[in-house]
């Protein structure tokens, strides 16, 4: 009898084919050759069950019949491709032995895993293990099957992971969705993730901008020129500011400290999924999942790069080789340039910044594989040129700078100059380009921060420190603190790689890898999860809550379930996975934890009061949620997915409740004459709570430039205005000047100019 190949998409199949049975018949839905059977599936074929398919009573959601713990996980074939699934145990039958060809990874041993439940497959197994689908590597994987046993902690994780997302999924969304009469998703990964961009954006907002100023001054000494800061406690009295430059303009100095050291920058760690995704949505703008998108047509259509969804930075000693051959490559290609330039000396076995196999899962880093690049689309170029600059990069040697820091006393006054001088660009070289209009981009935004190094890249700092200087010319810049920055998808996929931490260093980057949110292959789904229920709105690069957004996460917070948006906690489940996937953790023991919070859940909810219609947003929010939604009862998990919600219907909601709501808090009593309302926070301003009964008081969260936080909310309801705030004129400039509330007691505001008669109302 022949063997079963069961790859997990068409196109992977008939690479697989051509390799091992070339004269394969094509059949349309599998190739048949002398020895070989190749099928496919097609993404998942099998997926978990809806809650009716345990009970009818379950099409209609109710509060009352939660939660829904399932004894034994049901599965159900997807019906859209029932067909194929339907080939593969019709093909199995004239088998005697399966390979297991699917994605090298987790959800590929999943769609196996269901698929060999669903039809009782029960032939030996073996596991095709790649990293890169060219001919090389699918002879090499089938001369090295591995046997199918030794993934079964893998399959595991896999269960794991899709039962606990089906029971938070569907308990929770059905529980808050019931109580609170708007379609809430929310899921063990989804949530955490939409309450860190909630918490960035609370900062943002609840952020006051202080003014402080700095003194520069400029020295020379024979032709040398450089700048010096002021160094001192924060300066926040221009008078004081503009005395100190007063006192050292045009006065002589000495150096008093003059410190060298030699510094080498090298390359950027080899690109993993999250890396590439971050970088791609930086400097294109890409999405998360357009940058994976793009990444599994090189690897799967092309056949140019590596397998992508990989959490690895580093490779094997057996990938050095290939490394190698794969630069000499390049180096018939329209790359020939930057390859003429490697050296191959540089990337060896132990060179532990590239070859580190303690370091390396399931998958070594994103390599270029040994073909050549046919055409590609503008975007996969894009794609494909940051993979080659990024491997080519350590083949060069290091940049060399000289750090030079100096502090310059005058008049007792001390300033501090940090110049960074070139001396090679070794690997960046092939980036000198890209870096040169990274500068001249960021120039505006330079200005705006403190300025730790100047760089001297065309010439050399020759500073004497035993000779005086002067002190050519003194200035004061006025600057303002700056909020923390919205989320980008680049900066959130960083965020979710270490849980939510702000983590600079390195090693201990690298070491939060296991208790991330999500994993490589499904934070693109995450993300665009959130914008396709109505939670996150893009503002060109940046990412927004929306109202439905945040009420989302108060609600879930005030019910006292405040690990479902945690993502400390949920990053360590999903560390639980990992050591699942290698043994090292009970499967059992993880899913009665999830059984136990799930209950935690549903009875925390049960008692919070419901919330009005009103703090979800408008028609807009709410269609956004409903469009995107499957209507399809049976839909299986996507691979891509990390969680499942299910979906409602009309007759599920129970009636609406005149219960006040819980998730606002007072942010102060209401101003207004005669009114004992308090004030809340709404969408798009400040109102009062007694706004049924006709208190219309309403402070609008914008004005005059400013968003209005909570603590300028405070000082306008306590005092009737805000301490003193920096606002521009209609030609640029800027003047002092505080929000206060107008006479009438509407809420409306004014500007009170400090420094002139300049004044703006509301």
């Amino acid at each position: 009898m022949k063997t079963l190949v069961i790859a997990e998409k068409p196109d992977m199949g008939r690479n697989i084919a051509a390799v091992i049975e070339p004269r394969a018949k094509n059949n349309r839905t599998y190739l048949e050759g002398e020895q070989y059977i190749i099928t496919w599936a097609i993404g998942h074929l099998v997926g978990l069950a809806e809650p009716d398919a345990y009970d009818p009573k379950y099409k209609r959601w109710n509060l009352r019949d939660l939660p829904i713990i399932p004894e034994q996980f049901k599965i159900i074939p997807n019906p859209k491709t029932k067909d194929q699934l339907k080939v593969i145990g019709e093909v199995a039958k004239r088998c005697s032995h399966i390979v297991n060809a699917c994605d090298a990874g987790r959800e590929g041993q999943y769609i196996f895993a269901l698929i060999q439940q669903q039809l009782k497959l029960k032939q030996p197994v073996k596991r095709l293990w790649i990293s890169d689908l060219t001919p090389e590597s699918i002879g090499r994987g089938f001369a090295e099957l591995k046997d199918g046993v030794e993934f079964e902690n893998l399959t595991q994780a896999a269960r794991a992971r899709s039962e606990a997302d089906w029971l938070i999924g569907m308990n929770a969304s059905r529980a808050f969705t019931t109580r609170h009469q708007t379609l809430l998703s929310v899921g063990r990964v989804q949530t955490p993730v939409l309450a860190l961009i909630y918490d960035r954006q609370k900062e943002i907002e609840a952020f006051e901008s202080q003014t402080f100023y700095d003194v520069k001054a400029l020295f020379k000494q024979d032709q040398l020129e450089y700048t010096g800061t002021w160094q001192g406690e924060r300066l926040t009295s221009q008078e004081k500011a503009e005395t100190i430059a007063a006192k050292v303009n045009g006065k002589n100095g000495t150096i008093t400290k003059y410190e060298v050291k030699e510094t080498k920058e090298y390359p950027f760690k080899l690109y993993d999924l999250t890396l590439l995704q971050r970088e791609a949505n930086a400097k294109y703008g890409y999405s998360a999942k357009k940058t994976l998108d793009l990444a599994q047509a090189l690897y799967e259509r092309h056949k140019v790069i590596s397998y992508p969804r990989t959490n690895s930075n580093y490779v094997n000693e057996q990938n050095i080789e290939g490394m190698h051959k794969a630069l000499h490559m390049l180096k018939s290609t329209s790359y020939a340039s930057m390859a003429a330039g490697a050296d191959p000396s540089r990337v060896h076995v132990n060179n532990k910044a590239v070859c580190n196999p303690q370091r390396v899962e399931d998958h070594h880093a994103i390599l270029p594989t040994l073909k050549r690049p046919g055409t590609l689309s503008k975007e996969e170029q894009h794609i494909y040129d940051l993979v080659i600059t990024r491997f080519l990069s350590h083949f060069y040697p290091p940049a060399m700078y000289k750090q030079h820091t100096v502090l310059t006393e005058v008049e007792g006054e001390t300033f501090k100059t940090g110049i960074k001088e070139l001396l090679s660009l070794g690997w960046k070289v092939l980036i000198q380009d890209t870096e040169k209009k990274k500068s001249k981009s960021s120039k505006k935004g330079k200005e705006d921060e403190e300025e730790e190094n100047q760089e001297w890249n065309d010439r050399s700092f020759d500073l004497t420190p035993d000779k005086p200087v002067q002190c050519k010319k003194s200035e004061v810049k006025e600057k303002a603190t700056q909020p923390p920055k919205s989320y980008t998808e680049g900066t959130l996929l960083k965020a979710m790689e270490s849980a939510g931490k702000s983590i600079e260093d390195e090693a201990l980057r690298d070491a939060m890898k296991d208790s991330g949110l999500g994993t490589p292959a499904t934070r693109a789904a995450t993300i665009e999860r959130l914008k396709n229920v109505g939670y996150i709105t893009m503002q060109g690069k940046k990412i927004t809550v929306t109202q439905k957004g945040r009420t989302a996460v108060e609600l879930i917070r005030h019910a006292g379930v405040e690990l479902l948006a945690s993502p400390e906690m949920t990053g360590q489940w999903e560390r639980r996975l990992h050591q699942i996937s290698k043994g090292e953790a009970s499967a059992d023991v993880f899913m009665q934890n999830v059984q136990k919070f799930t209950v935690s859940i549903i009875n925390k909810v049960s008692s919070q009061r419901p919330a009005p219609s009103s703090l979800f947003g408008g028609d807009e929010d709410k269609s956004k949620g409903r469009g995107k939604r499957s209507t399809s009862k049976a839909a299986p998990a996507s691979k891509a997915k990390d969680e499942r919600t299910s979906k409602p219907t009309p007759k599920s909601a129970p009636a609406a409740s005149n219960e006040a709501p819980s998730v606002r808090s007072p942010l102060g009593r209401c101003p207004r004459p005669g009114c004992d309302g308090h004030i809340i926070e709404g969408r798009k301003g400040y109102g009062c709570a007694n706004f049924k009964t006709g208190c219309s008081y309403v402070i609008w969260k914008e004005f005059a430039g400013k968003q209005i936080s909570h603590a300028m909310l405070k000082s306008l309801l306590l005092q009737g205005k805000t301490q003193v705030l920096s606002f521009k004129n209609e030609d640029g400039s800027t003047y002092k000047g505080r929000l206060v509330l107008a006479a009438g007691g509407n809420g409306q505001l004014a500007v009170q100019a400090v420094d002139s008669s300049a004044s703006v109302k509301s």
